[in-house]
């Protein structure tokens, strides 16, 4: 069974894939060192986006992350991990105490962003893309919580996306990221 099929079985949002009125790869984002990412850069690469807060929960969930990443690295998959402070407070700190954080506590390596609004009026324009059917050209959705997850296809276009409650290790996540896209 594909991974779409697999997808569409489960109970999650997923939308069948469609070419986007916003092409993924016009939009970029400043990495948590500073550094501008074009995404352009992300074209033939499976994209989980997840937005993330150093005093959740679900923060755990970056050891997940950091695993799903070592194993599936090199097949052409990336994780964008995306510091938020709207849920709680429970991202209070600058860039680079939640880099430090990362490293520190889960070893993370995958490839953080600097903090940024997921949702409201000065909601990122990835957030926007992610969540506004009129962007991504698949389903409209809101970032409920931290370590919300979105899965982009390697063409560009939104996929699906999980609750703070699905693992990055759910088998839905891992078939996405092992996937060869051929």
């Amino acid at each position: 069974m594909g991974l779409f099929s697999m997808l569409m079985s489960c109970n999650t949002t997923i939308a069948q894939p469609v070419q986007s009125p916003v092409d993924f790869y016009s939009l970029s984002a400043m990495t948590i060192d500073g550094q501008l990412m074009d995404f352009s850069s992300l074209k033939g690469k499976r994209v989980l986006i997840v937005n993330t807060a150093s005093k959740c929960g679900f923060t755990p969930q970056y050891r997940e992350l950091q695993t799903l990443w070592e194993n599936a690295k090199d097949k052409n998959f990336v994780i964008l991990g995306f510091p938020c402070n709207q849920f709680g407070n429970q991202e209070a700190g600058d860039d680079q105490s939640i880099a430090d954080f990362c490293e520190k506590n889960y070893g993370v390596t995958f490839q953080m962003m600097a903090k940024v609004k997921v949702k409201g009026d000065k909601q990122h324009p990835v957030y926007t893309w992610l969540t506004s059917k009129s962007e991504n050209g698949a389903k409209s959705s809101q970032v409920l919580w931290n370590f919300h997850k979105f899965l982009v296809d390697d063409q560009g276009r939104w996929l699906g996306n999980y609750g703070s409650k699905t693992s990055p290790l759910d088998v839905d996540l891992t078939s996405f990221a092992y996937e060869d896209g051929h």
